[in-house]
């Protein structure tokens, strides 16, 4: 619990209670011997006008004696007003003492119920390291590396891992993720969301491969949540490397049927759904020789370069890699070439025969990304630092190239 956070609100607190209780506590005094004053004043105005009225004859010596003891016991009730004055004044004193007591105690009980204290514990282990623009690279590595030491000393704390395995996701440091979920998964039980993370990460750690544990908590997580969008679709990839594309295929057209209608990743999930084998009905009525042609036009010419200002960035020896990226949905290599640094300048051309899972190929596509980037670590997930160059659009058709020069650095 941050304890900086209680004082902030105390110090909150007693600044409202600095405007509010003072007018609640203050006597609102009269000046009650200018009242006197007043009130003595206009009782001699009426008693020279009652003299005047028995001299001009207006009224009896009788009336006279009976208004002038009219006009004495009202002066006398008005100079008694004070002691009620200041009684009245005390009244009311009590809201300061229901205000003072009532407030904090509403305060408090409304966060206690409402309130995340964990999102303040968190939210500052993740703030405290931030500068005051975007948080580089680095700072990140440091605020997650703050999160996992405090892990260390609240095992018990699901939420705080399930926010480490995120970071650790988002680094693409798929082992630690995989730990991170795996202690979220083991605090907060059967929870479809946290078992399909576990999975996700437990496969990018094991080189994509779902086989195992991550195939068994996907389905499990399906059994749960049978509509589940990212349930679905690694599902689906589960039954592709097991062998089985009719299976990925029911998969796949129940989340196709969860898509918008017209989107573009509708759109997609049916081209990779035609192009998983026995699928694509109207290309297996045509005869044989008409499809090698429409095989060899899905492919794309490649052109990569570096750039002169990065040349001594980079080591011969470093690995280079080349690919193919849907515009939208999953970013798994459509295609990809590996070659050194040391064969550049290179041209190579990407096609079905380079595709990483024959559910997801170039020829399932008619735009994708081209990419191009140097790896220090030779792994096919991108670091910081790697060196990287790409070409937003291009056409899978078969004709022409694109030139990619790697001139960036990866963040």
């Amino acid at each position: 619990m941050n304890i900086v956070f209680f004082l902030i609100a105390a110090a909150f607190i007693l600044v409202a209670f600095a405007f509010v209780l003072p007018p609640l506590w203050r006597a609102r005094e009269l000046q009650q011997a200018d009242l006197d004053h007043r009130n003595i004043e206009i009782a001699r105005i009426r008693l020279a006008e009652l003299k005047n009225n028995l001299r001009a004859g207006g009224i009896s010596q009788a009336q006279f004696d009976e208004q002038v003891a009219e006009l004495e016991l009202a002066l006398s009730d008005d100079l008694s007003i004070e002691s009620q004055v200041k009684a009245a004044n005390t009244q009311g004193r009590w809201m300061v003492y229901l205000v003072a007591v009532a407030v904090p105690v509403l305060a408090g009980s409304l966060y206690l119920a409402l309130g995340r204290f964990d999102a303040v514990e968190h939210g500052a282990e993740l703030a405290q390291a931030a500068p005051a623009g975007m948080p580089t690279p680095a700072d990140i590595e440091k605020m997650v590396a703050g999160l996992a030491e405090k892990m260390k000393a609240n095992p018990d704390d699901a939420e705080g891992w399930l926010m480490l395995g995120k970071s650790y996701k988002y680094l693409e440091q798929f082992p630690k993720a995989a730990d991170a979920f795996g202690n979220a998964y083991r605090l907060m039980g059967d929870k479809p969301d946290v078992m399909l993370l576990y999975a996700e990460a437990l496969a990018f750690a094991a080189n994509k491969n779902l086989a195992g544990k991550p195939s068994e908590l996907i389905f499990k997580a399906l059994k749960l949540e049978p509509e589940n969008p990212n349930g679905l679709w690694l599902a689906g990839l589960a039954k592709v490397q097991q062998g089985d594309p009719q299976g990925a295929a029911t998969l796949w057209r129940k989340l196709e049927s969860l898509l918008p209608e017209g989107s573009e990743p509708r759109k997609e999930m049916q081209n990779i759904i035609a192009g998983l084998p026995g699928q694509a009905q109207a290309a297996a009525s045509e005869p044989q020789a008409t499809e090698q042609p429409a095989a060899a036009a899905a492919s794309i010419s490649v052109e990569v370069s570096l750039a002169p200002e990065l040349q001594q960035a980079a080591s011969p020896g470093d690995t280079l890699f080349i690919y193919a990226q849907a515009l939208t949905g999953p970013k798994m290599p459509l295609a990809i070439v590996r070659k050194q640094v040391s064969d550049l300048p290179l041209k190579v051309t990407l096609d079905d025969t380079t595709a990483m899972m024959p559910a997801m190929k170039l020829s399932n596509f008619s735009e994708v990304r081209l990419l191009a980037r140097i790896s220090k670590s030779g792994e096919a997930i991108s670091q910081p630092g790697d060196l990287i160059g790409m070409v937003e659009k291009a056409s899978v058709s078969g004709s022409g190239g694109y030139k990619v020069v790697i001139n960036q650095r990866v963040e």
